[in-house]
């Protein structure tokens, strides 16, 4: 008995080890609950702290803002909806409009919910679309900041969930992109490697993006906008700020953008003392 006890003692060391190396999956969380979730291991896990800039705080992205809050309205009202490409410069506020709109769909009370996904998990969204499907409420699957290298499958997976394909993505979702480049894919392709025309491939790989109903572009801000974006954000919050301090902060960043404008709010409060 005590040889059987000994077993068994040292099989379940073993086994908690095991647990220790390779972790069971997160339980899932229920897709009729949270405002924010991230899609991972094949579930969906709730974002611990979903809490998005209010969308009026966005400021020199006026446009690009009143088509995505009509886009995503539309679909939390399950009317006909575009999956969006967001393209363009880093830091403009692509990221953060995703989720700014998402917040200010909740705050109207509509049904929507924001799923994060990351772009190396592609092959895996017909399993989220499975979770999904049925729920009664809308799911914008968020893949940022997306490229894609030679070779790689993922833009065919793409490509099939855009088009309507046997694993198209069900009525109460759309994909949200956002890209640093309009055609996703590096159009960089030489002619040697591959017998392929290489004109061909290019031109299917740049089809990838006009597969978005919605495309919209992000561009480097002038100096005006960037101090108007800084002064929103203070105002926001109470903090007084000099200008010329502002410019000389993205000028030492070698940027102007929405990105470069927070970071200089979040330095100033700081600098006074405050927390935002």
């Amino acid at each position: 008995m005590a040889d059987l006890s000994a077993f068994a003692d040292s099989m379940a060391r073993i086994a908690a080890a095991l647990d220790r190396l390779a972790p069971p999956p997160p339980a899932a969380a229920d897709p009729a609950t949270h405002p924010a979730y991230v899609w991972r291991a094949d579930a969906l896990t709730a974002a611990r702290a979903f809490a998005p800039l209010a969308l009026a705080l966005l400021s020199g992205i006026d446009a690009q803002k009143a088509d995505l809050l009509e886009n995503s309205r539309r679909l939390a009202h399950g009317h006909a909806a575009h999956d969006v490409l967001l393209w363009g410069s880093r830091g403009a506020g692509k990221s953060a409009l995703v989720k700014s709109v998402v917040g200010a769909l909740q705050g109207e009370g509509a049904p929507i919910a924001l799923v994060e996904v990351a772009g190396d998990r592609l092959e895996s969204l017909p399993r989220l679309f499975d979770r999904i499907a049925g729920v009664p409420r809308a799911f914008i699957l968020f893949i940022d900041d997306l490229g894609f290298e030679e070779a790689s499958p993922a833009p065919r997976y793409l490509r099939s969930m855009l088009e309507g394909g046997a694993e198209a993505r069900p009525g109460n979702a759309r994909l949200y992109v956002t890209a640093n480049r309009r055609h996703i894919v590096s159009r960089d392709i030489r002619e040697q490697d591959s017998a392929i025309n290489p004109r061909d491939v290019i031109d299917d790989k740049m089809a990838l993006a006009d597969r978005f109903g919605l495309s919209l572009g992000f561009h480097v801000c002038d100096q005006p906008t960037y101090v108007a974006m800084v002064a929103g954000y203070a105002a926001a919050f109470g903090l007084a700020f000099d200008p010329a301090d502002a410019i000389g902060w993205a000028t030492q960043r070698g940027s102007r953008s929405g990105r470069v404008a927070w970071q200089y709010v979040v330095e100033l409060a700081g600098r006074q003392g405050r927390s935002i």
